[in-house]
C-alpha cells in the first residue's frame, strides 16, 4: 500500500497561479466599484483606490437609487431601472419564442429557399447596429410607438431574432429526425410536435438564449439613447446621465453605487444560471 502523498507538478502549480492571477485581474474592477460605493467621500479622499471601507454604509446606494441627479431630474435611477425591466422581460420572451419557432422550421421542416432565408437571417447577426437606426426610427414613427417602451421592445425583438434563430436552429439540427417522423406517423401536427417533443428537449438552449438576450438587451446603450423618450429611457442611459451630470463635488461613491445597481441584474443572472449557460453551449448552442 503506497502511503506517500501525491506530488503536485510544477506545471499544475503554474497553471493554478496563472488562473488566480487572471481571476484577480478581472475581479479587481468589481471590487473597486463595490468598495468605493460603500465608502464616504472623506474615506475616498484620504484613502487609496484598493483600500477597503472602514465604516461600510449604503448611503451612496440610497442616493443613487432615489435622489441622484440625472441631468435636470433628481429622481435617481429608480425610473430608469423600471423602464429597463418593462422593456427587457417582454423583449426577451418574444425574441426567444420567435427564434425557437424559426429554428424548428429551418431545421426540421425545411422548404424550398429555407437555406437562403437562414443565410439572410444569419447576415443580421453580423450587421452593425448603426445601419438600422434611420430605417428603424422611420418604422417606429409610422407605427406611432416612437420614443416609447413599446418601441424599444420592438427594436430589441427584431434585433434579437437573427441570434436566437441561429442558436435554436443549430441546436435542433442535432435532434434525431426520426423523432419528428415517428410523431408525424402517429398523426401529430406541426405545433403538437413542437410543444410535446421538441420544446421539452430544448432546456439547455433555452437557458443559453434567455441569458444571452437578457444580457444584450439590459446592457444596450445605443438603441436606448436613440429610440427612447424622456419617460422611457433605460438604465444604461440613466447611468450615463448620472455620471455626466455636473455638480460642485464629484461623488464617486454615488457613481459607483449607480454602476453596481445597473449591473446587479446581469450579475445575478450569471451567478444563478452561469453553469447552465456553459452546459447549454456545450450541448449544442455553437454546433454547425
Amino acid at each position: 500500500m503506497n502511503l506517500t502523498a501525491p506530488r503536485i507538478s510544477l506545471g499544475r502549480i503554474a497553471l493554478l497561479a496563472a488562473l488566480l492571477l487572471f481571476a484577480a485581474f478581472f475581479l479587481t474592477p468589481l471590487y473597486v466599484m463595490l468598495s468605493t460605493s460603500l465608502k464616504t467621500m472623506d474615506e475616498i479622499r484620504n484613502g487609496t483606490l484598493l483600500s477597503p471601507p472602514m465604516s461600510p454604509g449604503f448611503a451612496a446606494w440610497a442616493k443613487a437609487w432615489s435622489s441622484a441627479c440625472t441631468g435636470t431630474d433628481c429622481g435617481g435611477l429608480q425610473p430608469f431601472f423600471m423602464n429597463s425591466l418593462l422593456m427587457v422581460l417582454p423583449a426577451v420572451a418574444v425574441s426567444t419564442s420567435i427564434g425557437a419557432v424559426n429554428g424548428y422550421v429551418l431545421s426540421k421542416w425545411k422548404f424550398r429557399g429555407s437555406e437562403f432565408m437562414f443565410a439572410l437571417l444569419l447576415f443580421g447577426v453580423f450587421m452593425p447596429m448603426q445601419v438600422v437606426l434611420l430605417p428603424m426610427s422611420q418604422v417606429l414613427g409610422w407605427l406611432g410607438i416612437a420614443s416609447s417602451v413599446w418601441g424599444l421592445i420592438l427594436v430589441h425583438v427584431v434585433a434579437g431574432i437573427p441570434s436566437t434563430t441561429l442558436f435554436f436552429r443549430n441546436y435542433y439540427v442535432g435532434l434525431p429526425d426520426e423523432l419528428i417522423k415517428a410523431a408525424m406517423l402517429d398523426g401529430a401536427g406541426f405545433w403538437q410536435i413542437f410543444w410535446r417533443i421538441v420544446l421539452p428537449l430544448s432546456t439547455p438552449i433555452l437557458v443559453v438564449t434567455l441569458i444571452w438576450q437578457f444580457t444584450n438587451i439590459w446592457n444596450d446603450f445605443l438603441y436606448g439613447v436613440v429610440f427612447s423618450g424622456a419617460d422611457s429611457k433605460p438604465i444604461t442611459v440613466g447611468l450615463n446621465n448620472l455620471a455626466n451630470t455636473s455638480s460642485s463635488v464629484k461623488e464617486y461613491n454615488v457613481d459607483m453605487a449607480a454602476a453596481m445597481i445597473a449591473a446587479l441584474p446581469t450579475l445575478f443572472v450569471y451567478i444563478v444560471a452561469g453553469k447552465y449557460f456553459v452546459r447549454g453551449l456545450t450541448a449544442g448552442a455553437v454546433k454547425g
